[in-house]
């Protein structure tokens, strides 16, 4: 278990690193759209690339950010069951999520994901917009994203076996049951 909770930290450090690059994205993003505005309406300029980045730095947030909302455990739960069970009945939910859900969803979409962006690489295809930007690189963010969240719940299985096990202290916030 210590081998497999060691490669659990690696995979939550190296979201960690992709998180720091989202919060750049972000950044980068408003200062880019603020920009644009200033000079659209002081020079009267202005250029598809400008909104283009915008939504590729958008995509940059999405991708990169996701792993690291499930990560910190701030991700949205759709279950109406999940606040009568305690602790291990909430571990147990998550661990079965997971595995169930999570990680079947994000191979299905890097299945599907992957061709869509070697398509793009090798054909070079740029946005039909005056002025648009090439595409292959925002398509690259769709396999590398789901990559990142399928290692992100393999990190977040191996953390809940353990939890489950009595071998992890990490903190899940797990709830009471409801009275």
């Amino acid at each position: 278990m210590n081998a497999l909770l060691s490669l659990s930290r690696g995979i939550d450090k190296l979201n960690d690193k992709t998180a720091v690059i989202a919060i750049w994205a972000v950044l980068a993003s408003c200062a880019i759209s603020a920009l644009n505005a200033i000079v659209r309406y002081a020079f009267n300029y202005s250029s598809n690339g400008y909104t283009e980045i915008q939504w590729y730095l958008f995509a940059v947030v999405v991708m990169l950010g996701a792993c690291q909302v499930l990560r910190v455990n701030e991700h949205v739960r759709v279950d109406v069951l999940y606040g009568l069970y305690g602790g291990r009945g909430q571990a147990i939910v998550d661990l079965l999520g997971f595995i169930f859900f999570l990680m079947l969803s994000m191979s299905v979409m890097l299945y599907y994901s992957w061709p869509l962006f070697v398509k793009m690489y090798q054909t070079g295809e740029m946005s039909s917009n005056a002025g648009g930007l090439i595409r292959w690189p925002v398509m690259l963010l769709l396999p590398l994203g789901f990559s990142l969240m399928l290692l992100q719940g393999l990190s977040e299985i191996i953390k809940r076996i353990a939890w489950l096990a009595g071998q992890y202290q990490g903190d899940f916030h797990y709830e009471r049951p409801l009275q």
